[in-house]
Parts: C-alpha cells; sequence; structure tokens
C-alpha cells in the first residue's frame, strides 16, 4: 500500500500520466509536482513526508494512493499552500511553474454568467440582428424581383441596360470590352465592329446568338450577337448600383428601373 515508484513518476501511459484529484480547485497530485519539476517522484514523496513529519503540511493535505497496472502505489493530493511550500524545498527555480499551474486549475472554475443586464443586452442584440436579416433578405428577395421583371431572356447587354436609369447605353460596349466581356473580332479598323464574347464571360455572363446572314451576291456569313445570362444581368445591376457603368452627363442621381418599349428591345 505504502510503495512508492522508483522511477521519475513518468508513467508510460499518457491517459494516465496525471493523478488528479477530484477537486482540482483545491489540491494538486505529488506526481503532477514532481512532473512540472522534473524531480523523482519517489524523491518527492521523501521530502513531502519530511514536511510531513515537521508538522508544516496543513490537514488540507492528505496521502492517498493510485492503482498502475495492478500495483498501488503512495502519492499525496496537496492543497495550494503546501504545494508551493514543497516546490520552493525540492527547488526553488521551479516555483513559478506550480504558480502558473495553479493559475491555470484555477481558470476553470472562474467561468463568469453573465448578469441579468448583460443577458438583456445579449438577447437584445440576438433580437437586433435577426431583424437585420430579415431585412437584408427582404431587401435581396426585392433586388431578386426587381431583376426578373427587368431581365427577358434573349436581351443584349444593351437592351438590358436601357432599363437602368441614367447608363449611357451607347458607351456600354466599351465598358464591356474594357472588362473583356466581349472582344472586336473585325481586324479592319473601317468596318463596324464585330463584337463576339470574350472567354472570361462566355457562358457565365454572356452566350452568342449565331444568325445566318444572305445577300444577293455575297456568300452567306454569320453574324454573332452576344446576347446577356441571368447571371451578366445580376452582375450589370450590381455595377449599375455601384456606379461603375458608364452614365449619361444629364443623370438625375436616381438609381431605378425603367420600362423599355418595343422598339428599345427590337
Amino acid at each position: 500500500m505504502n510503495n512508492s515508484l522508483s522511477q521519475h513518476g513518468q508513467l508510460s501511459d499518457g491517459a494516465t500520466r496525471f493523478m488528479q484529484s477530484q477537486n482540482v480547485s483545491r489540491t494538486m497530485s505529488s506526481r503532477e509536482i514532481a512532473d512540472l519539476t522534473g524531480k523523482r517522484h519517489d524523491n518527492v514523496m521523501q521530502v513531502i513526508r519530511s514536511l510531513a513529519a515537521d508538522q508544516i503540511l496543513t490537514p488540507e493535505s492528505q496521502e492517498s494512493s493510485f492503482d498502475h497496472r495492478g500495483n498501488t502505489y503512495a502519492c499525496w493530493d496537496l492543497c495550494k499552500r503546501d504545494s508551493l511550500v514543497l516546490v520552493a524545498r525540492l527547488s526553488p527555480e521551479f516555483t513559478a511553474r506550480i504558480v502558473d499551474r495553479w493559475m491555470e486549475l484555477e481558470s476553470h472554475q472562474a467561468i463568469a454568467l453573465p448578469s441579468y443586464a448583460e443577458a438583456l443586452r445579449l438577447y437584445a442584440d440576438q433580437i437586433e440582428q435577426t431583424a437585420v436579416l430579415r431585412v437584408e433578405n427582404y431587401q435581396q428577395a426585392e433586388k431578386i424581383a426587381s431583376l426578373e421583371s427587368i431581365f427577358q431572356v434573349g436581351m443584349t447587354p444593351t437592351q438590358f441596360c436601357k432599363r437602368l436609369n441614367g447608363v449611357n447605353c451607347q458607351q456600354v460596349n466599351n465598358a464591356l470590352l474594357a472588362r473583356r466581356w466581349i472582344f472586336n473580332s473585325e481586324r479592319d479598323e473601317k468596318r463596324s465592329a464585330k463584337y463576339r464574347v470574350g472567354s472570361q464571360a462566355r457562358d457565365k455572363y454572356l452566350t452568342e446568338k449565331v444568325t445566318t446572314i444572305s445577300n444577293e451576291g455575297v456568300d452567306p456569313f454569320p453574324k454573332y450577337t452576344p446576347i446577356l445570362l441571368k447571371e451578366g444581368a445580376k452582375r450589370l445591376h450590381e455595377l449599375y448600383m455601384a456606379q461603375k457603368l458608364p452614365m449619361k452627363k444629364t443623370w438625375d442621381g436616381q438609381f431605378c428601373h425603367c420600362k423599355a418599349t418595343e422598339e428599345d428591345l427590337g
């Protein structure tokens, strides 16, 4: 029963390395002290028994035992005061480690519950956050509904922008060229531009409508028209709201949608 460990007190089984008492906020095991100070557990026990014999230890510290691989060994559970006395006797330079360990143990017992006023504040914050999310969700739903009301399948970017108040539609293609959504496939500068969809916007923001042009005396040739996809409409609307589309000098500063005429969509 009173056998002590002859080695360093460091068990090979890491899961049982430390012998924690049932009330870690009040006692610390002699085995843990041995590990923290790098001392042999049997040497630590000798010093503890010497302190106990000299009646230096308080009644709060008690001798106990632990089982390891079928054997029973003696150990001590020391209160905070006695553990500091012991470490000062064993090796004063390690006293700080024990103090730090006690602060760690006691911190687990110092989880503060919020006061009634703090709880009310937390509850009010939660309600406020919920209300903000509800407004944001409503605004997002309105935005989606608004976009769906002005976007039609088969629209060109210019036709879509004609429904956005203040956009200079004559400059929309130049803006898309700058963003590499489209490029001019016509090499002859004297001829009109022939816009094609760029690789970074293809099938994401834009697609192409191909029409075969047949004129008398001229071989048939394909005509490519960039067509706006739904994600492209969303992105154009975001650029519009961020004032990153070309705007008319006469723009009244209002972000709103305009009704399109048949001529606009033709």
